[in-house]
């Protein structure tokens, strides 16, 4: 690295702002990002602003303009390649169904899903494009990629200014980030995945046990003893057949917070943030005082897990009673009576799991604010859905605040507390909007296969 930077270091400074331009510009306008992200350039042209080599203002002003032209490249090409893509061998094996979904993602999102798009390797190369291809208005993408090109290019060159001498250091960590972000985004889809099986398999246990039945030496019981099956089954009664596959549900669940809570814990290891811990934890000790810490003791014990859940479960047997939405199987069970239990599960993951992935009871504390939140929300109108998750989201801030200002927790563990109950959540939001989903199916969608109307 020291050669490189030497090398560098030699070159003209417009010569090392053309080349700086052009690689930040070709991330998107070429795809090369797939292959090299932009990081290490940005990185690198922050620390030769700090040798002196290039001045920062100018660095700054002229990575960004790349960066926005090369968005707009990509855009462009997009927008007149894309159609060409959807009708093409690859676009119609990836089927209409899935283009039209990610139309409606584009179209839902609008530039909100560029802005973070651009904070997320690999993802920002393919973005814009995709953008230009589903027919976003360039007016809607423009203003949100700009802000995310000027916050993310400006933060990482300014990033690599600061490091100085640590430039190594902050660009191996940043790496990690990269690579645990992507890890986390794949833990988010298979959670997704997860959701929308749990929404079109309300009782879990009755699916698993149905595609058992089908394979050949289960098969093989089921039709050699199929009756005395039956007539046991009859003897069970509903009531306990029911109870068995509520157990089995909730063990599955179980199995999966432990699983959630092993891969949340990976990435945030593997990001490299647990390492200023102590740089945080110093600074908020400096600046601690008793009436803060007593007021931040007061909001722990008032927004604790325990009266949280307790909460959660008189607002959700409310909520059943006032809308009357009963069937007996997990999911409705989860999103009326019975929100309380898949938090008493988190917190059995996370006091079983404490000890070996620091998770902490402010995992169940943002999973239970989340829950209250998503009960309080559902069938309301948008502007009380609104005020809802943003008390939510700001109970969330403040007991994380509190719980690092007084010590109790680290940083790098609240963090994965907070993911971890965010997405232990979202399980339950996309299985109830899928068997909604499933329950009321949309007629909109052409046929395509090109049968004759009957």
């Amino acid at each position: 690295m020291h050669e490189l930077v030497n090398l560098l270091s030699d070159l003209p400074p417009l010569l090392i702002y053309l080349l700086a331009a052009v690689l930040v510009a070709g991330e998107t306008a070429v795809i090369v990002g797939l292959v090299v992200p932009a990081e290490a350039t940005l990185l690198t042209v922050g620390f030769l602003a700090y040798l002196g080599t290039i001045r920062l203002a100018p660095a700054v002003v002229v990575t960004i303009a790349a960066a926005l032209l090369g968005d707009a490249l990509a855009f462009r090409s997009g927008r007149r390649y894309g159609p060409r893509l959807r009708s093409g061998r690859w676009g119609v094996r990836i089927g209409y169904e899935r283009w039209e979904k990610a139309d409606a993602m584009l179209a839902r999102l609008g530039g909100r899903a560029m802005f973070g798009a651009r904070w997320v390797a690999f993802v920002r190369t393919l973005a814009p494009r995709l953008a230009g291809g589903a027919g976003m208005p360039y007016r809607r993408f423009a203003p949100w990629n700009a802000l995310g090109v000027v916050t993310w290019v400006g933060a990482s060159v300014v990033v690599g200014f600061l490091a100085g001498e640590s430039y190594e250091t902050v660009s191996r960590y940043l790496g990690r980030a990269t690579g645990a972000v992507l890890v986390l985004l794949v833990a988010v889809a298979a959670i997704v995945l997860l959701g929308r099986w749990l929404g079109r398999n309300p009782d879990p246990a009755l699916a698993l046990a149905r595609r058992a039945a089908a394979l050949p030496p289960a098969r093989w019981v089921v039709e050699r003893y199929g009756l005395l099956f039956f007539l046991l089954s009859m003897r069970f009664g509903p009531a306990w057949a029911f109870l068995a596959n509520l157990v089995f549900g909730l063990a599955l669940l179980l199995l999966f917070a432990f699983a959630m809570a092993f891969v949340v814990t990976a990435v945030v290891r593997h990001s490299g943030l647990s390492v200023v811990d102590d740089v945080i934890a110093d600074w908020l000790a400096a600046r601690r005082t008793e009436g803060f810490a007593r007021a931040a003791d007061l909001v722990v014990d008032v927004l604790g897990p325990k009266s949280l859940v307790v909460v959660v479960a008189v607002a959700a047997l409310v909520l059943a009673w006032r809308r009357r939405a009963w069937r007996g199987d997990l999911v409705t069970l989860v999103a009326t009576a019975g929100a309380f239990l898949p938090l008493v599960l988190l917190a059995v993951a996370e006091r079983a799991l404490a000890e070996r992935f620091f998770l902490t009871q402010h995992a169940v504390v943002t999973a239970s604010l989340c829950t209250l939140a998503w009960l309080l929300a559902r069938r309301t109108r948008w502007m009380v859905a609104v005020a809802v998750w943003t008390a939510a989201i700001v109970a969330v801030v403040t007991v994380t605040a509190a719980r690092l200002y007084v010590g109790w927790n680290t940083a790098s563990q609240l963090v994965t507390s907070v993911l971890l109950g965010v997405l232990w959540t979202a399980v339950f939001m996309v299985a109830w909007a899928t068997r909604a989903r499933v329950e009321n199916p949309s007629t909109d969608v052409p046929d395509m296969s090109g049968s004759a109307p009957r």
